[in-house]
């Protein structure tokens, strides 16, 4: 199966996604998920972890500063799966069209890129048409593209070519870029289930904790070029990575879990 390759920043014109995405106040002609990515609320919680300035900084007790310029994610296999479903996302049987595929709303196969938004609240990544009812699970993969199977995206993202995670930065002032070939699945429970009505538009938010992707458990922050293929800090900064998402509905989009 060839996939499509597409950068969700750009997916904002929800009509390149769905027929009708309804207006901003949620009313819509068919029931739609608005997925949103943040790496840190509005308010008073985003004043505590960081500016609200664009880009990201972050700072540890020691004096180190850490600058994001970008943060970006390929991600594939985006799905919802029902409550009390008989299956999980990603099995053979939940493909669309198949006797099960009402277990498991697919927003997006993939691979895609996602540009991680760093200012403050979220951005909306894209918005789908599913089907009315409740929904427990978010699950995806963080995914590393391999010229077996991902050529056609390959092609259009070479800078992700066995890549899944590309950041670039200063550190204490020196440029950095990050990558990793991190390829690991992501099962996000939604508590309370998501409910999903006709006419409605109902609001996810996927927060990516950037803020703790460089640091030690400690909290001091970690050289990104150390963290680098091979070198003493990869391991920590992937394990960071893995749990540092969460995923809840959102309806005022405030980053914050509601």
């Amino acid at each position: 199966m060839l996939r499509k390759s597409v950068n969700l920043a750009a997916l904002t014109a929800c009509g390149i996604l769905l027929a009708a995405c309804g207006s901003d106040d949620g009313s819509t002609s068919q029931p739609v998920v608005r997925l949103n990515l943040a790496s840190r609320p509005v308010g008073a919680a985003a004043a505590r972890m960081a500016s609200i300035a664009d880009p990201y900084t972050v700072t540890d007790g020691s004096g180190n500063t850490l600058t994001f310029e970008s943060v970006q994610l390929v991600m594939r296999e985006i799905e919802l799966e029902r409550v009390e479903s008989s299956v999980a996302c990603g099995d053979d049987d939940t493909t669309v069209g198949d006797d099960d595929s009402d277990d498991c709303e697919e927003l997006e196969f993939g691979p895609v890129v996602v540009d991680v938004p760093l200012g403050a609240g979220p951005a909306r990544a894209l918005s789908v048409e599913v089907t009315p009812g409740l929904y427990e699970k978010l699950e995806f993969e963080i995914h590393k593209p391999e010229s077996s199977d991902d050529a056609a995206f390959i092609a259009a993202n070479p800078d992700f070519d066995g890549v899944s995670v590309r950041v670039t930065g200063t550190y204490n002032g020196t440029p950095f870029t990050y990558t990793s070939d991190l390829d690991v699945e992501q099962e996000q429970e939604l508590v309370p289930p998501l409910e999903v009505v006709d006419a409605q538009a109902t609001e996810l938010t996927l927060l990516v904790n950037i803020d703790n992707w460089f640091r030690t458990e400690g909290g001091v922050l970690l050289d990104p070029a150390s963290a680098n293929d091979g070198q003493p800090n990869e391991g920590q900064v992937k394990s960071n990575i893995e749990t540092s998402l969460n995923a809840f509905e959102d309806e005022d989009r405030d980053g914050d879990d509601d």
